[in-house]
């Protein structure tokens, strides 16, 4: 059996494709920055490119990503593209980010340049804004004051679920019938942030409310969080593009390559509802 590489498979959408090619019998390699701990596992540091090689041996198929925190995706991923071609690899499916093909200088648009001149087949998804953010990354002031802190204004996203990524990532990888192309992948609702506050207010039972804030008080969390400054300049410009609208587009593509419709916000809430309580 063909062997599937997943880098970044402790994350958010690394770690459900994983169960989701297991569970279809695929033969899986889970990536780790860490020591590999497991017979699954393999180490891979994209930052410093140790054990790229090892990583890449007998792999028909790969899922990448850049490893979060970093702004040069480019410099990080080009080199495990240039592997990939050279032993052999067949296809690679690589999640950037919604947005990410608007500006041709962004180092995520070079980076998907660099695979489709790579010779490689190839999917790119680039998803929106993840549902799970709530429950990670902007967790701590439901938990502490019941309210999301952004500086989005009532801008929409339409947010998307972490398991329909994976789903797409994994038709993606398993099927050939939509190689070559790249997807935008949203939920199929477009919401601000009262109404996502009035959604888990609703499911948790508190009285949970989203406040507005400045660019620059949200720079001095983010860097009071331990981010370095420029990957903090880089989401406060791409907060800033959520504040214009430019989060708020809904497309068809998860159900698409799916065949099922996306999770819904109102059920994402549902099953992570122990993450606000």
């Amino acid at each position: 059996m063909s062997q599937i590489l997943i880098v970044g498979a402790s994350g958010q959408v690394g770690s459900e494709l994983a169960k989701l090619l297991s569970s279809q019998g695929q033969d899986v390699r889970k990536a780790t920055s860490k020591a590999a701990s497991a017979a699954d596992q393999v180490h891979l540091n994209l930052v410093t490119g140790e054990g790229l090689e090892a990583a890449f041996q007998g792999v028909e198929k790969a899922f990448l990503m850049a490893p979060p925190g970093y702004t040069n995706q480019d410099q990080l991923l080009g080199p495990a593209f240039a592997q990939a071609k050279k032993q052999g690899v067949k296809k690679i499916v690589l999640m950037t980010a919604m947005g990410a093909d608007a500006d041709p200088e962004a180092p995520l648009r070079k980076a998907e340049v660099l695979l489709e001149n790579s010779g490689l087949d190839y999917n790119i998804i680039r998803p929106n804004w993840f549902m799970q953010n709530f429950n990670t990354f902007w967790i701590q002031g439901i938990l502490s004051q019941q309210k999301i802190f952004l500086p989005v204004g009532q801008a929409k996203g339409s947010f998307i679920d972490a398991r329909d990524i994976a789903a797409v990532a994994a038709a993606l990888l398993v099927k050939d019938d939509l190689k070559n192309q790249a997807f935008n992948l949203t939920g199929d609702e477009a919401l601000d942030h009262d109404e996502v506050a009035q959604i888990l207010s609703a499911v948790t039972g508190k009285t949970i409310g989203y406040e507005e804030i400045s660019p620059e008080a949200m720079r001095e969390g983010l860097l009071g969080a331990g981010l370095p400054a420029d990957y903090t300049e880089f989401l406060l410009m791409i907060l800033g593009y959520f504040k214009a609208g430019y989060a708020a587009q809904i497309t068809p593509e998860v159900e698409k390559i799916t065949g099922r419709k996306p999770i819904s916000f109102a059920q994402y809430a549902q099953d992570y509802k122990q993450a606000w309580l």
